[in-house]
């Protein structure tokens, strides 16, 4: 999706540019609280911020050779919000222009469920990113599961996708869904090959190159475990 962002001929592009503006927002809200901004800055400068990105679809100039989205969307806003001398523009912005709809009004009540941390905003942002992703790739799975008829398994099996395996789990999760313990370990090992598939699909969208998915990974999964 990176590359078809960054082929600003397309209205594909624009729809991959909005899907992923849409989607990873509020990582960067976040990073611009920690940061000591504002509540108020921190909407107008992330709406400001996506509204500047869509309009000149700004992605277009990322290297790629170091496609990464994550990286590329921080770097711009610290440069935007370098630049931005009136930061009353920022309420003005996308005047005629198609802008994301985020969800910049929940924002601030999200942040402050947050815990507190001396963490620098940078490492905010990234364990923000990586819990976005996750979410998403529960939901697509969740969607998957839902389609196939299987939702009650998955609310009983989800558990087991981020959660310490314990005997006692698959016990319990076998009961509750008739049966044997051995096809619910059997179908757990099934749900967490696909979770991890719908990992790598998501994290494909937001880089540039096949390569980089595996040190993607590897890095989002310590900005979680941090």
């Amino acid at each position: 999706m990176l590359a078809a962002g960054a082929d600003g001929s397309s209205s594909a592009a624009g729809d991959a540019l909005a899907q992923l503006c849409d989607t990873y927002w509020y990582p960067l809200y976040a990073f611009l609280r920690s940061r000591g901004h504002t509540v108020e800055d921190a909407q107008d400068l992330t709406q400001a911020f996506f509204a500047r990105v869509l309009e000149r679809r700004t992605v277009a100039s990322a290297d790629r050779a170091r496609g990464r989205f994550r990286s590329f969307l921080l770097v711009s806003l610290k440069n935007f919000v370098a630049n931005e001398r009136d930061r009353e523009q920022a309420k003005k912005r996308g005047g005629g222009t198609s802008v994301v709809p985020l969800e910049i009004a929940t924002a601030e009540g999200r942040f402050q469920l947050e815990p507190r941390t001396d963490e620098t905003p940078e490492r905010i942002f990234d364990r923000e990113w990586a819990l976005v992703l996750l979410d998403n790739v529960m939901r697509r799975l969740q969607a998957e599961m839902t389609r196939a008829g299987r939702d009650g398994q998955f609310a009983q099996l989800k558990e087991f996708l981020t959660g310490e395996e314990l005997s006692a789990g698959y016990a319990a999760a076998a009961s509750a869904l008739g049966m044997s313990e051995g096809a619910t370990r059997v179908a757990v090992h099934r749900l967490r090959r696909r979770f991890a598939e719908l990992i790598r699909s998501e994290i494909a969208q937001t880089v540039s190159s096949a390569d980089e998915i595996d040190d993607e990974l590897r890095y989002l999964s310590s900005s979680v475990s941090r």
